[in-house]
């Protein structure tokens, strides 16, 4: 069975390789607007399966990988920044602060129209930043496409100072503890 990734993320892309399994990956086109009174954990599993069930329908016999995430700081659910300014923004409001990510992940089967789907939360404490931190960590990263303006495989884990939840790589984008779950019970075992 083909596997696919419904991502046009490098990061995604570069999680998933660690499986060393051959997966191809396809960008889903679909639109991330949130929903009117859409809880945070709703809307990354709803964005999950539909960008792999977008796939699949295009791809008949494939399992097709979809993951969506989002930050919650504040009771606000914050996304990649659209600039430089949002993303100075977004890290003064998370300064000091506990930040909830959410990751959705789904694994869709094309042949059966199985869906199994979940979402992981993944808590990450921020230091006290100042202005002048937050100013040269955007300079010298440039993490603007990434949630909450931090990449935390890089430079930003100088921002952190603590790490909370099952999975490390739902930080990043994909949690791969849970979709190896999820393959091996579609029958297909990593090692």
């Amino acid at each position: 069975m083909k596997l696919i990734l419904a991502s046009s993320s490098p990061y995604r892309r570069e999680l998933l390789e660690r499986l060393k399994i051959p997966f191809e990956a396809i960008a889903p086109h679909v639109d991330e607007t949130p929903r009117p009174g859409e809880a945070p954990t709703q809307m990354v599993e709803r964005l999950a399966v539909e960008k792999a069930r977008v796939i699949a329908a295009r791809i008949p016999g494939s399992l097709v990988i979809g993951s969506d995430q989002v930050a919650v700081y504040n009771n606000s659910m914050v996304g990649k920044p659209r600039d430089h300014d949002e993303a100075m923004r977004q890290l003064r409001v998370a300064s000091g602060k506990t930040v909830t990510l959410y990751c959705g992940l789904a694994l869709v089967n094309a042949a059966t129209a199985r869906v199994q789907s979940e979402v992981i939360p993944y808590r990450v404490t921020f230091r006290e930043l100042t202005e002048a931190q937050i100013e040269s960590y955007l300079h010298k990263e440039r993490p603007y496409s990434c949630t909450g303006s931090v990449k935390s495989e890089g430079l930003g884990i100088a921002l952190l100072e603590k790490f909370d939840g099952d999975d490390p790589n739902a930080l990043i984008g994909l949690p791969l503890i849970r979709l190896i779950r999820m393959l091996e019970n579609e029958g297909v075992d990593v090692i």
